[in-house]
């Protein structure tokens, strides 16, 4: 698994900031899993979470993956990262890997052209 971080920094301050995280588990040679994205409310609007997930579209590219796929909820809560897998080109798929089709989630995804 390969785990990523975004900081914003503040240079007056000198403090640094977490932004965002996301992780990419190769589930095979060909299909890979979002693990674990999460942005903070300082990330909002800022472009984030689109960079971070186009990142670890671009590292499993590079890994010669050609599916990606994720879980996530279908609770309203969830519905901003709904959006922005859809608008990034995830499907609504099946339950994948070791999950079962349950209430609690909504599987995602993403087919890549090298």
């Amino acid at each position: 698994m390969t785990f990523w971080t975004i900081w914003e920094s503040d240079q007056p301050q000198g403090k640094n900031q977490l932004l965002g995280c996301g992780a990419l588990k190769k589930l095979d040679d060909k299909h890979g899993e979002i693990k674990s994205m999460r942005t903070t409310s300082a990330a909002r609007n800022k472009g984030v979470a689109s960079t971070l997930l186009n990142h670890i579209l671009d590292n499993a590219k590079q890994k010669k993956l050609t599916r990606v796929s994720l879980e996530t909820g279908p609770q309203d809560f969830f519905a901003p990262a709904r959006k922005l897998y859809s608008k990034h080109g995830f499907d609504i798929c099946g339950s994948f890997a070791d999950y079962k089709l349950d209430k609690y989630s909504v599987f995602m995804t993403k087919k890549l052209t090298p």
